[in-house]
């Protein structure tokens, strides 16, 4: 639609080029504009094509993440039904800025769809500029696109909505994106999306670490915020064979790639103060033998352990079989009635 003749503000990508001319672009959105001329050579006022591959290439790329699209699955579900009555998408992406999900409504399907916000289309910096998709994975954060800090004219009429998911091997392996294109979206709403994307990016990145890990041991600990949590995942000799990215960085661990294996106490530690780490092992260890009433065999069996490695975790987390039957002793067996009601 052409601007009416007494409009006199500059357009779009003339405002783009003025505010990225700089080298020391001070604002964060200049920066990001100046990111996409410079390092990616795009011109905002020429906007090539939108880059979608072919239902075979989509496909490939599919399957290389199936792990990941699984477990994330029923994740998006349940975000589109909070977000779908605002008008929004949820789409998950490769580490590339390639669309390998989505959950759109019926009715919004063709105006998503000639928006470019479908299975297959590249929304890289690379290909689209400063964008929620590929701004994200670039930077490695959450950030909100509102409108017209978008760096191609075509896509200002969207609000975008990221936060990175990080593998199990501490690099940044998809993100997820609720977009819109609802004039009525302000920063507060935008804030509560926020949350919920950030939120169902961890849910996915600890689902997906469980699932890279199927017969080991996985430890939780709080971080700082939610999103720090800190996994890490053991196997049955106690050798700690993975970390997620909260987990690397706070015991100084290889920061992206395959573990180096080593005994989860050299890990733990053995200072008087016990970790969050020791104090969820702790907890494991107790709750099997618990449930085993003292018997160290069946709750190693319980915890696919062998008895000799049961009796090194809990001397190393100072627990006892005396510890063990007095807790048992301690715990009142249920009624016969309350425990058939937890299964009918």
């Amino acid at each position: 639609m052409p601007r009416p003749r007494h409009d006199t503000r500059p357009r779009h990508e003339d405002r783009v080029t003025s505010a990225s001319q700089s080298p020391a672009a001070v604002s964060r959105e200049a920066a990001r504009w100046r990111r996409s001329m410079v390092k990616y050579g795009l011109d905002p006022a020429v906007a090539a094509e939108r880059n979608r591959l072919d239902a075979s290439a989509t496909a490939a790329r599919s399957e290389r993440l199936g792990d990941l699209l699984a477990v994330a699955a029923p994740r998006l579900d349940q975000l589109y039904q909070l977000v779908c009555p605002t008008g929004c998408s949820v789409l998950l992406t490769d580490a590339d800025g390639i669309v390998l999900d989505q959950r759109i409504s019926d009715g919004d399907g063709d105006s998503f769809r000639a928006w470019g916000l479908w299975r297959g289309h590249d929304w890289s910096e690379a290909a689209e500029g400063t964008n929620g998709i590929g701004t994200c994975l670039v930077e490695g954060r959450q950030v909100t696109i509102h409108r017209d800090e978008h760096f191609f004219s075509r896509n200002t009429g969207m609000t975008c909505v990221d936060a990175p998911i990080w593998g199990p091997d501490g690099r940044v392996v998809a993100a997820l994106d609720v977009s819109n294109a609802r004039r009525d979206h302000n920063e507060r709403l935008n804030a509560l999306i926020m949350a919920q994307v950030a939120q169902t990016a961890r849910m996915i990145e600890a689902a997906y670490f469980r699932a890279s890990f199927p017969a080991a041991r996985i430890i939780i600990a709080e971080g700082e915020s939610p999103e720090q949590n800190l996994l890490i995942a053991v196997d049955r000799d106690d050798l700690m064979i993975g970390a997620n990215r909260a987990a690397r960085r706070a015991y100084g661990l290889e920061k992206e790639g395959i573990l180096r294996p080593r005994p989860a106490s050299d890990l733990l530690g053995q200072s008087d103060e016990i970790t969050g780490f020791e104090q969820a092992e702790r907890s494991t260890v107790m709750g099997a033998l618990t449930r085993a009433q003292g018997n160290v065999s069946a709750a190693a069996r319980a915890l696919g352990v062998g008895r000799a490695t049961l009796y090194r975790r809990m001397s190393r987390l100072g627990i006892t079989e005396g510890t063990a039957r007095s807790a048992t002793s301690a715990t009142p067996a249920l009624p016969a009635a309350r425990s058939r009601l937890s299964h009918p």
